[in-house]
């Protein structure tokens, strides 16, 4: 790391820089890219980071799940701060940063870096100067039915042409590709978790689409006619085919358009900038959608399942973090419609778990020890559908503290789940729902209680989210998770996340449960808990026993009985 760092200010000179802003994006902006900069330059493995490296002072920015991570990975060379203190960062001032135009957009440089620095664009990444990832990644798009998706690509592409004429505009410029597979049907294995297809789209107000990506990742979708031959372009031909294009106005989403592929449409047209309508429509999922999930989650809770039950009562190995976590993974394998990890499993004994998004390593790795409490946050892809659960564990009586604020943690998750949408209706308010229990003694955790997730695509995806800040409204269709949490540094994780779905009886909106795995009850101080907390305990362990007990041996069965 320090090797890097030092190669790269000896380029400062000839690029006539002060400093060089190395984001943990790629030019996709995706969240789990093959591709990882940040990591080569810093050390850090968090999944949201930015590094910028001065000529005396390197600095990294993250947010509060990476508090404890980043200082372990990163703390020696670099100084460590919150997301927030970007925003018109005042860290240093009167610099000339360097950035690659194709990493960053224009809403981001204007937030954090415009008021008090000044930035200049260096098209050769100078990371990828030093140490490029090699990727071989070749792994072809395929097609959705719409068995599968519920709604074809015909009727998606409708919608965004209605939305075009409404706000006048000739083009719209699909930036971000889990929005391009939403539209199209399509998916593809771009990223290590999700069902990615790296591509970009432009689709017209009368509704002629052009699809630019790489055509060795696209014949299949060519020869199966899902893309046209003069539908598809490579990237490097888009600025010559956006000069031949009629029309004034496109619309492009200043959240996942590049500064360098704004340039090039600015090139010819007037920039309308527009939050993407797709997030807002693929955040609705339809009842295809939505069936496929609730089948794809009492698979994952099956598998969940027969692993906690081995961990509790059957191992009687020492075994590591690693190794709990691989065996989470063989049982997931056992369903023949599991395809990966949809996220690397977080697997934390005693103070690990409180490291929020801890990730083992073999100087990390502890081996689980029965007196220590152990939070698995883990998840899968499957044909057709994305999970993501936490189950904070014990292997032997704990001391009320600690159950004390376990069920305080419970009592928050319950607390989201039996939301009245209809009053409670956007993620700011739910999460103050989720807090209560914990503030009352003075604690909180310092991550959103729940995030939007994907149809078979990205484990985190909005625009919805149960945090302290969103403020869009909850809808029937969306599916969030709930996952409120505690960490005490060097001690200990807690963390209990179900995924639910919103749905609608009459005119009341709700969430139902789509996670089916038992909630650690050797952790819960029952005195605590009201006779409403009680019952929804009941009839949760009582849906998961009716709905997976079939999937399990005797033995597991009778233990799942015992937490109804």
């Amino acid at each position: 790391m320090k090797k890097y760092i030092k190669i790269l200010r000896n380029n400062f000179k000839k690029y006539n820089i002060d400093g060089y802003v190395i984001p943990k994006n790629d030019e996709y902006f995706t969240e789990y890219s093959r591709v990882n900069r940040l990591k080569i330059i810093s050390n850090f493995s968090g999944s949201a980071g930015l590094a910028i490296i001065l000529k005396k002072q390197n600095y990294l920015f993250t947010d509060g799940r990476y508090t404890i991570q980043s200082q372990l990975e990163s703390g020696n060379n670099f100084k460590i701060y919150g997301f927030e203190k970007l925003i018109n960062c005042k860290l240093f001032k009167n610099l000339v940063l360097g950035i690659d135009p194709k990493l960053f957009t224009n809403h981001q440089i204007k937030n954090y870096f415009l008021k008090h620095n000044k930035i200049k664009y260096i098209n050769d990444n100078l990371i990828d100067k030093i140490k490029k990832d090699r990727i071989t990644n070749t792994i072809p798009f395929f097609s959705l039915n719409k068995t599968v998706v519920g709604e074809n690509t015909t009727s998606k592409i409708n919608k965004i042409s209605k939305f075009l004429r409404k706000n006048k505009s000739d083009y719209i410029f699909i930036s971000a590709p889990e929005n391009v597979a939403w539209i199209l049907n399509i998916r593809g294995g771009d990223s290590p978790n999700s069902p990615i297809p790296n591509s970009r789209l432009i689709i017209s107000k009368t509704k002629k689409i052009l699809f630019i990506s790489k055509i060795d990742k696209c014949k299949k979708l060519i020869r199966n006619k899902v893309i046209k031959k003069n539908q598809f372009l490579e990237a490097d031909q888009l600025a010559k085919q956006i000069l031949k294009l009629n029309g004034n106005n496109f619309i492009i989403d200043e959240k996942s358009c590049s500064i360098f592929y704004e340039n090039l449409i600015k090139s010819k047209f007037k920039i309308i900038n527009r939050i993407d309508p797709t997030y807002s429509m693929k955040s609705i999922k339809n009842k295809t959608e939505i069936k496929n999930m609730i089948n794809t989650h009492i698979l994952d809770g099956v598998a969940l399942t027969k692993f906690i039950f081995w961990i509790k009562k059957i191992n009687k190995k020492k075994i590591t973090e690693i190794e709990a976590a691989k065996k989470l993974e063989k049982f997931r394998k056992m369903e023949k419609n599991f395809l990966y990890p949809s996220f690397d499993t977080i697997a934390g004994s005693g103070k690990n778990g409180a490291i929020v998004h801890y990730r083992a390593n073999k100087k990390s790795c502890r081996i689980l020890n029965k007196k220590d409490i152990f939070l698995c946050d883990s998840g899968g892809q499957y044909k057709y559908g994305t999970t993501d659960v936490t189950r904070t564990i014990c292997f032997s009586n704990q001391n009320q503290s600690v159950k004390n604020i376990f069920t305080k943690v419970l009592k928050g998750h319950i607390a989201v789940a039996t939301t009245n949408i209809n009053k409670d209706d956007t993620g700011k308010k739910i999460d103050i729902r989720a807090r209560k229990f914990l503030k009352e003694s003075n604690l909180d955790y310092a991550h959103g209680t729940g995030h939007g997730v994907g149809f078979f695509l990205n484990v985190h995806e909005g625009p919805q989210s149960i945090t302290k800040i969103n403020n869009i409204k909850i809808r029937k269709g969306m599916i969030l998770s709930n996952e409120p949490g505690y960490y005490k540094k060097n001690k200990f994780g807690i963390r209990i996340e179900n995924l639910v779905y919103v749905n609608k009886n009459k005119k009341k909106l709700y969430f139902e449960n789509l996670t089916m795995a038992p909630i650690e009850k050797d952790l819960i101080n029952f005195n605590l808990l009201t006779q409403i907390e009680k019952d929804y305990l009941f009839k949760y362990h009582l849906d998961v026993y009716s709905k997976i007990s079939g999937y399990l041996n005797q033995n597991e069965r009778q233990w799942l009985a015992s937490f109804i």
